[in-house]
């Protein structure tokens, strides 16, 4: 018997041994837990699993990832593709230089460093000095670093630091040429930035929350300060405060000529906001710029006494206006640069130029204007794909932008604003070679007609048998867009004859406002259909086949994920719903769960709730369907989605799920939602993910 016919029959043995019906889980309790929603009764058996403190919840927790990782230990090559994807993440990275005066900082990754660390030097050409370690901050590297920011005269920095991924910041501040820290402490900010201003800087932060409820408990009373140099926080200088909207966050930047105070105030998630202004030259009294909240408004920057403002108003996919604050309706705004087909998105005023990144079809495109608005030319980019950078100050002449694409590593370029010239400055090393591999782009029809784009990567010569893995993966929410951009994690599949897609849904930014809206409220339906539609196309197309089906989202993509495999659990193999919204009749209790409101509804409004609960993933669970391989993943320090919503749904599935695939959850330690994970954390996830799908879906990767 040949050795490649024995690895067969010992993985199929292996695979049927610890099949879903010969792994035990853990006994889950049940309570007789049951709430009226507006006259409807729902059941909600496992709510003991929302207190993470309680003895019970802790062994719920320790048995489940036991179980998780006896299975994944099983798995023969798991350990083959983890050393894989060592061996790939072991490249130096590099952040875009970043001008403070006459010098520059950048972040770089030695290779497996669990957190990058930053450099200063002066000039392109001096020597790198060590300037931040956020290595130093843990021995494990849980704790990342979660914001830089330098004062105006650049000889101060506040940096803010996140513990085991939580939201929840402390804000340090340090001497930029000495490195010293100082005394300055800030505790219990979240959702902020700092702005500075004169000899301190202006921030956002909660009142201290009940002990024990720290990762849980709601965010409400956001209060706006100023914290000066050298005083302890206690002294801080209340700003801004709404104690009759508790649930109004307060975002602060300061113009470069540091004349005004610009408050954007938001309700909850939702993108339409209203904004503040303060002229601090003239101590004036805070005032409101546009309180209707009926669009959404960022103030870029003051041009003398008016305003430079992007705005969807009349406008989904946004425009460039000049707005007078001592009459600001919008019938006296001049527009500078009017809306296009296309939708804008960042923009930086450097060199005397107005620099634009727009989204065409899910794909970058920078154009150029001078400051009254006249279009004058595009940067050429590399090929298609998504860039970012073009930061500075007004002054500048020359900045960095780093592109990127899914079989293109990020690489930076430095860019001469006067004479629209790229030059490249630094490339990955990656061992891979991206001319073996081709991306496409479709554009497939959805249950209603609609067209929706959607990515193809794969090796060149792909067969369309329909035999081929495929990972198919999407988001479809919170006014965000899907674009195109590299991913070490993804190499070791495409390596192994998988194709990777993403599809670009509804309820996301790729088409401005408008795209955003047909994907939320009564809305959301559409965004599981584009999804659904996006995997009958591939199978359609012959690129995979349902045995062979893939499917991953995050977040709100677990939220995805949890609601297609309810409808349509025929379509997929294999689940990975990662720090999802699962129950969809709760969510707003928690931590800031209450800010996607706009988004999604809530089921305190009779209508919300029909729609809520009808595609909400924990209630929609049936015991006469098949379920898909799932492995669902959360994070103990997830205070953004809170573990709560897994942890109820993995004991519904388990309770429900009568077929053979297994259904896990994967429960990660001192890690939040995703931001400032570990590269070890980040290794092992990624290896986890990628050999329980290949072991659901019976092949054998080679390496």
């Amino acid at each position: 018997m040949n050795r490649l016919l024995k690895y067969s029959i010992l993985l199929f043995l292996i695979s049927f041994t610890i099949s879903a019906q010969t792994i035990k889980y853990p006994d889950t309790r049940k309570v007789d837990h049951k709430d009226n929603y507006h006259g409807t009764i729902v059941a909600d058996p496992y709510r003991w699993l929302e207190d993470d403190n309680s003895p019970e919840t802790k062994k719920w927790i320790e048995e489940q990832n036991k179980i998780t990782f006896d299975y994944l230990d099983k798995i023969p090559y798991r350990d083959r593709i983890k050393d894989r994807l060592t061996d790939l993440w072991n490249y130096e990275k590099y952040s875009a230089p970043y001008k403070i005066g006459d010098k520059y900082i950048f972040s770089k990754n030695d290779g497996l460093q669990e957190q990058s660390v930053f450099y200063i030097q002066k000039g392109l050409s001096g020597t790198p000095e060590l300037f931040l370690d956020p290595n130093k901050f843990s021995s494990d590297g849980s704790v990342s670093l979660a914001g830089l920011s330098f004062s105006n005269d650049y000889k101060f920095a506040s940096y803010m630091i996140s513990k085991g991924g939580s939201d929840w910041r402390e804000i340090f501040v340090m001497d930029v040429d000495s490195k010293k820290v100082l005394n300055d402490h800030i505790k219990w900010s979240k959702f902020s930035g700092t702005s500075w201003y004169e000899d301190g800087f202006f921030y956002s932060r909660y009142d201290e929350p009940k002990a024990g409820d720290e990762l849980k408990q709601a965010n409400e009373f956001q209060k706006l300060y100023y914290h000066k140099l050298g005083t302890p926080q206690s002294e801080d200088l209340l700003i801004l405060e709404d104690n009759q909207n508790p649930k109004r966050l307060f975002g602060s930047s300061v113009t470069d000529d540091e004349r005004f105070l610009i408050i954007s105030v938001m309700q909850g998630s939702s993108s339409y906001n209203g904004i503040m202004y303060k002229d601090l030259v003239n101590n004036g009294e805070i005032k409101w710029l546009f309180d209707k909240f009926d669009a959404e408004y960022y103030v870029i920057d003051n041009i003398n006494d008016k305003f430079l403002v992007q705005t969807d108003l009349n406008a989904p996919n946004r425009k460039i206006v000049l707005v007078d604050p001592e009459n600001p309706s919008n019938e006296k705004w001049v527009t500078l640069i009017p809306e296009s087909k296309d939708v804008m998105q960042s923009i930086s005023v450097i060199g005397g130029k107005i620099i634009i990144a727009y989204l065409k079809d899910a794909n970058s495109k920078v154009s150029v204007f001078d400051t009254s608005g006249k279009y004058l030319y595009d940067v050429e980019l590399p090929t298609v794909g998504s860039v970012g950078g073009f930061g500075g100050d007004k002054e500048d002449t020359e900045t960095f932008y780093t592109f990127t694409s899914f079989t293109y590593p990020p690489t930076i370029y430095k860019y001469d604003v006067t004479n629209n010239q790229s030059e490249l400055f630094r490339k990955s090393d990656v061992k891979f070679e991206m001319n073996d591999y081709e991306t496409k782009q479709i554009f497939y029809v959805s249950k209603d007609g609609t067209k929706v784009p959607l990515f193809i990567v794969h090796k060149k010569g792909l067969k369309l048998d329909g035999s081929n893995p495929t990972l198919l993966y999407a988001y479809g929410g919170f006014n965000i867009s899907m674009q195109p951009g590299f991913s070490v994690a993804r190499i070791p599949l495409l390596e192994n004859g998988a194709v990777y897609a993403m599809a670009c849904l509804r309820g996301g930014n790729e088409y401005g406002e408008e795209w955003h809206k047909a994907g939320m409220l009564e809305k959301k339906q559409n965004v599981f259909d584009d999804f659904i539609a996006a995997a009958e196309w591939l199978i359609k197309n012959k690129y995979t086949s349902p045995e062979r089906l893939a499917i991953q989202g995050g977040s709100n993509g677990g939220l995805l994920v949890g609601a297609v495999i309810n409808q349509r659990p025929d379509l997929f193999k294999v689940a990975f719903p990662q720090v999802g919204v699962m129950d969809m009749l709760r969510f707003h209790k928690f931590t800031i769960g209450w800010a996607w409101v706009p988004e999604y509804g809530t089921s305190d409004n009779p209508d919300h709730f029909k729609f809520l609960y009808d595609y909400s993933p924990l209630h929609n669970i049936k015991p006469d369907k098949n379920y898909p391989a799932t492995l669902v993943t959360t994070a103990d320090h997830d205070d953004r989605v809170v573990p709560a919503h897994s942890f109820k749904y993995t004991a519904t599935l388990q309770e429900n799920n009568k077929g053979i695939n297994p259904t896990l959850i994967r429960i990660e330690t001192k890690v939040g939602h995703g931001a400032g994970t570990s590269t070890s954390k980040s290794i092992e996830l990624s290896a986890d993910l990628m050999a329980f799908m290949f072991f659901n879906m019976g092949i054998t990767p080679d390496f």
